[in-house]
């Protein structure tokens, strides 16, 4: 059973910077679609960063677009979101997951794979 365990979020003050971590038991994440979820209280999960597979295509959502980088490190079969410029409403509980449907526009997690998250806190 793959398992998503994310981690490096916390309590940050606006402008500054954070890189999540995304590890997973079972799975070789090179392979696959990685993606970065969000959400935020009372609003509904939304993508944030994706990575199709061999990183052909990545997609970044507006809001944060210009300020978060997706990246992979193979040799440690980690995925990472470095996040600059954070603003209060970056505030959410972040998910890694997989089973993605990725283009430049959009990426919709059609699977169920969701660990507990790392909540991210952007406040002064």
């Amino acid at each position: 059973q793959v398992q998503f365990v994310e981690s490096g979020g916390g309590l940050v003050q606006p402008g500054g910077s954070l890189r999540l971590s995304c590890a997973a038991s079972g799975l070789t994440l090179e392979w696959y679609a990685i993606g970065w979820f969000r959400q935020a209280p009372g609003k509904e999960r939304e993508g944030v960063s994706c990575i199709s597979v061999r990183d052909v295509t990545t997609y970044y959502s507006n809001s944060v677009k210009g300020r978060f980088t997706i990246s992979r490190d193979k040799a440690k079969n980690l995925v990472y979101l470095q996040m600059n410029s954070l603003k209060p409403e970056d505030t959410a509980v972040y998910y890694c997951t997989t089973e993605l449907d990725v283009s430049t526009s959009y990426c919709h997690a059609l699977g169920d794979f969701w660990g507990q998250g790392t909540q991210v806190t952007v406040s002064s």
